[in-house]
């Protein structure tokens, strides 16, 4: 009787641009450089200006459709679009990898953004209009932790954070799911879900003085090195339990 044998590909960590875990580095420490200077009271007169620029160019129209286009930033229904396409796909594939991507990417917003937020308990630019209505110079230093938990979840900005990962996730899926219906993504399309939409979040939370200046480029630093972490996991390739064995199509290769 002749034996047979399930040969699997080598498990490979995919490529990102730009190449090299240099650039990873770069964004830690710019993130940890950055919340060092808070820390010890830089910065602040930067975030200030930036904040009262913003109270005093926000006329009601303009007001109103940031705030309607930050809603691109909601973790919440994001994660839950990204979970349903991954779903979809799955079903249309009979594949469970690509549920993966979303489930991934939750962990790691979960475990990253909001312990941040709590442990740098930074209160937002708005923290001195409205509850807890602290004075101005207040709502500016991190690790403010006598305040409560609510009103000191500023930094860094969750919205922008969120943008990235889960926008960069909504790619990574959308291309495979069209091509399932005999559809193409073009790359250019790609990008600009990949790129529009965090744009316009880090602008319009900084613009209603939602956050700090500063908070959005920390959510952008923190942002771009989970989306880099995730575009190089090899999905087609992780090993799943035998069970499974029915649904180990490949999806980020499907033709």
């Amino acid at each position: 009787m002749r034996e047979t044998t399930t040969v699997r590909r080598k498990v490979r960590l995919r490529p990102v641009r730009p190449a090299g875990w240099r650039w990873d580095l770069l964004l830690l420490a710019g993130l940890v450089a950055l919340t060092v200077a808070l820390a010890t009271g830089h910065l602040f007169g930067l975030d200030r200006a930036v904040a009262d620029w913003a109270d005093t160019h926000r006329p009601t129209v303009a007001r109103w459709t940031a705030m309607i286009l930050n809603y691109l930033g909601q973790g919440t229904p994001l994660t839950l679009v990204a979970a349903g396409l991954g779903v979809l796909l799955a079903l249309r594939l009979r594949s469970v990898r690509p549920v993966l991507p979303p489930v991934v990417a939750f962990a790691l917003t979960y475990l990253t953004i909001g312990p941040l937020k709590v442990w740098t308990a930074r209160p937002a630019p708005s923290a001195s209009s409205k509850e807890p209505f602290l004075p101005p110079e207040q709502t500016l230093p991190l690790f403010q932790h006598d305040l409560p938990i609510s009103y000191a979840q500023s930094y860094p900005s969750g919205h922008v954070a969120n943008a990235i990962v889960w926008y960069g996730v909504l790619a990574l899926l959308l291309a495979p799911l069209l091509r399932t219906f005999g559809r193409r993504m073009p790359p250019r399309l790609v990008t600009a879900v990949r790129v529009v939409p965090p744009l316009v979040v880090f602008c319009t939370t900084i613009y209603l003085g939602w956050h700090w200046l500063t908070d959005s480029v920390a959510g952008l630093a923190l942002g771009l090195l989970l989306d880099r972490l995730l575009r190089r996991v090899p999905w087609d390739d992780l090993p799943l339990p035998g069970r499974l064995r029915d649904w180990d199509r490949p999806f980020t290769s499907y033709p």
